[in-house]
């Protein structure tokens, strides 16, 4: 029997998955054969290619699919979801790397608490550098203490279970649970579904999250350079899941001004000091373009 499902979904993926499983193998403090390991395809250019590499890398027991057509982050997820069988789930980008043994504590907490729902680690940008994404705040909260909290809470690994999320990078969840909320929102394509997840969860389960810092895990965004583009498609995401659940959409705007400017006072006194600017005429833009928004 199969104690863990890892599904991740691939796009064009081929420089990362390779590691990202080879991390699996290597910290695995389970046996091998407790893990169901599903690859659900997004339509890359060379899946043929892939697929045979990762049989090769992790042997006949991995489930390869491939998606009908590119349906997005949830979609994907949720045809691995379906095609899987274990009652825990972990949720796994490709550029993600494990750095130390995860799966037992989990599974053990989840086995022992059948009340569990999720269960968030520590993410890190390097072997040093933390992240302070391992979990964010509802885009409910004030702007202002919403930044301050993002970073503070994560900088002292003070999670709070009411208002902070996980990443949805990587991340541990009850399958029973998971399905009785619907599992991902296929209506958006990308972005924003952590926030969703933890609220229907928090709204039919409570406060059943546990978030542990000692295991950590590498996301390898650090490299990215600043834009706009992306940073719009949160806010549009964070619009659209919210006005679902009757928030008003002018309300989660003006969180979003108060997030974003708070940055741009900072980036600009990082440039006094000599720091690379780009950043700062990225924030410049967006909240140009957030301001635009009816």
């Amino acid at each position: 029997m199969k104690r863990l499902s890892i599904i991740i979904v691939t796009y064009n993926s081929e420089a990362d998955i390779y590691d990202c499983i080879g991390s699996i193998k290597h910290h695995a403090d389970i046996p091998l054969d407790e893990i169901e390991l599903v690859v659900v395809d997004n339509g890359s250019s060379r899946v043929d290619e892939m697929f045979a590499a990762l049989r090769v890398t992790w042997g006949d027991d991995i489930t390869l699919l491939r998606n009908t057509h590119n349906g997005g982050y949830g979609q994907g997820n949720n045809i691995g979801i379906h095609h899987s069988t274990a009652p825990v789930i972990m949720i796994m980008n490709p550029d993600v790397r494990l750095m130390c043994p995860c799966f037992a504590k989990p599974l053990t907490a989840f086995e022992t608490d059948p009340t569990l729902c999720m269960y968030g680690m520590k993410q890190m940008l390097s072997d040093t550098r933390c992240s302070t994404y391992s979990f964010m705040c509802t885009y409910r909260m004030n702007g202002y203490l919403h930044t301050l909290l993002q970073s503070f809470c994560n900088r002292t690994d003070w999670y709070l279970p009411r208002w902070q999320f996980f990443s949805g990078s990587c991340f541990f969840i009850q399958r029973a649970k998971f399905e009785q909320v619907g599992l991902f929102d296929e209506s958006v394509f990308m972005y924003g579904e952590e926030e969703d997840i933890h609220w229907r969860l928090k709204q039919r389960f409570g406060l059943r999250f546990h978030y542990d810092h000692t295991l950590r895990y590498m996301h390898l965004v650090s490299q990215r350079s600043p834009s706009a583009d992306y940073e719009m498609k949160l806010v549009y995401a964070a619009l659209t899941q919210n006005g679902k659940k009757g928030y008003p959409r002018q309300k989660i705007k003006s969180q979003f001004l108060r997030i974003y400017r708070i940055n741009y006072w900072v980036e600009s006194l990082k440039t006094m000091i000599g720091r690379d600017p780009s950043r700062k005429r990225m924030l410049k833009e967006l909240l140009q373009r957030i301001r635009q928004l009816e």
